[in-house]
């Protein structure tokens, strides 16, 4: 029944998609976080849908007259010589054949990026862009919320096998990043009931990461909770959701939740943590050594035991800047942090803007959440090797959308302006 669920929505959607491509980049987001596919057991589980899905999107978009543009910003000329550089490094790599394998992934990403960002054209675009993939988050959020509550936090949140999130770790660090969209979409829902709603998600979704029992997930919770606060319009409301989050937590967790939080002081004595440390230093010493890294997928037996120092512990890099850095060196790692700090300032630049501009309200709101997002997955990213996970390239790409948007406005208009209404989604699915 689950597989012909899915197979009746993914499939009966191919003929509107081809009509209006900009619904296939919205199916393929919902497909690429919520993997409603991973969750079935029948036919569905191994169907190539995001493939199908993303075939029929491109034949529409070359077909359809709907509305397109690429906007060509300095984050966008970074993020294409970072995959040219990926390129480049993986004709070099240590492991030839795993590493052509993870680039094809990597360029899959990057080309359903790129689709994205040329059919991002305005405001309701954005926000249903937003809306599918903190919608197909909170799915998570909400379901691991209610499983850690009921089992009293024994138990590990987990998600779907096989996928980006499928592990502990994976998933609380894209719960702690859905957050700040979950609370963006809230400051602009019409519908009151549905605000409330929202709320009581980011509650749970905050639950359900901490119910992940990942050490780098609460370290990243403390840091995103500080920014989300200061960022945030109505301090008292925020300080109190969190606060009550907290609160839950503490009650719901058991002791050894406690105890192995509390590792994160003495991770001398912890071997997970030592292990990670030992394959930084190998991540370091190649690249020292390698002008173009080790090239994907680098982390076996015969990297450890030229450039380890403990050759014996062979470990993944568990983070995202290791992990880059290993594998494509220094230029490679320098391009990360730059798409990382450009990305960061454009939000700043969207906020002055929207500051003089009543009508981009909304895009202020929308680049400052987005700035806690980008902050938990630097945060949660140092101890995770998620270095080509979408979910940061389409934070870029609705960044750079927004400020293309509001550098469009007018400004002998925009001083005179009123600030423009709450979106609900209804209204924007029927103007997108």
């Amino acid at each position: 029944m689950r597989d012909l669920f899915v197979a009746t929505i993914v499939f009966g959607s191919l003929p509107f998609i081809l009509m209006r491509p900009f619904w296939g980049i919205v199916l393929l987001a919902g497909l690429g976080y919520m993997n409603p596919h991973r969750l079935c057991y029948g036919f569905m589980l191994t169907m190539p849908v995001v493939q199908i899905v993303a075939i029929a999107t491109l034949v529409g978009m070359l077909a359809s007259k709907q509305a397109k543009r690429m906007v060509w910003s300095t984050e966008i000329w970074v993020l294409l010589i970072f995959v040219l550089w990926m390129g480049i490094t993986t004709t070099q790599a240590l492991y030839s054949a795993l590493a052509f394998e993870q680039f094809e992934k990597v360029v899959k990403i990057q080309i359903l990026t790129f689709m994205t960002l040329l059919m991002l054209t305005s405001r309701e675009r954005v926000h249903i862009l937003v809306w599918t993939i903190a919608a197909s988050l909170a799915f998570y959020g909400i379901k691991g919320g209610i499983f850690t509550i009921v089992n009293g936090g024994v138990y590990r949140v987990q998600g779907p096998p096989g996928t980006f999130i499928g592990g502990n770790n994976e998933m609380a660090l894209a719960l702690v990043m859905t957050i700040p969209l979950l609370r963006y979409l809230q400051l602009h829902e019409k519908s009151r009931l549905i605000r409330l709603a929202l709320g009581a998600t980011i509650g749970m979704a905050g639950i359900a990461a901490v119910g992940s029992q990942s050490r780098g997930a609460l370290v990243a919770l403390v840091i995103t909770g500080a920014i989300f606060w200061l960022k945030s319009r109505n301090k008292v409301v925020t300080a109190v959701l969190i606060a009550a989050t907290a609160a839950a937590v503490l009650a719901i967790m058991p002791p050894e939740w406690h105890e192995r939080m509390q590792t994160i002081e003495d991770y001398e004595q912890d071997g997970s943590a030592m292990g990670r440390i030992n394959a930084w230093w190998t991540a370091f010493n190649v690249a020292n050594n390698r002008v173009f890294g080790g090239g994907y997928e680098m982390w076996h037996g015969w990297t450890f035991a030229m450039y380890a120092p403990n050759p014996d512990d062979v470990h993944d890099a568990h983070s995202i800047y290791f992990k880059v850095l290993g594998e494509h060196g220094w230029v490679g790692l320098g391009l990360f942090l730059l798409l990382l700090a450009l990305t960061w300032l454009k939000c700043g630049r969207i906020i002055r803007l929207a500051a003089r501009r009543p009508e981009a309200q909304w895009a202020r709101d929308l680049a400052a959440m987005i700035q806690v997002s980008l902050v938990a997955y630097m945060s949660a990213g140092a101890f995770l090797g998620l270095s080509y996970f979408d979910y940061l390239y389409h934070l870029v790409a609705m960044v750079v959308v927004t400020h293309s948007l509001i550098a469009a406005y007018e400004p002998e208009t925009s001083a005179s302006a009123a600030p423009v209404e709450r979106l609900s989604l209804l209204t924007a699915l029927r103007q997108a």
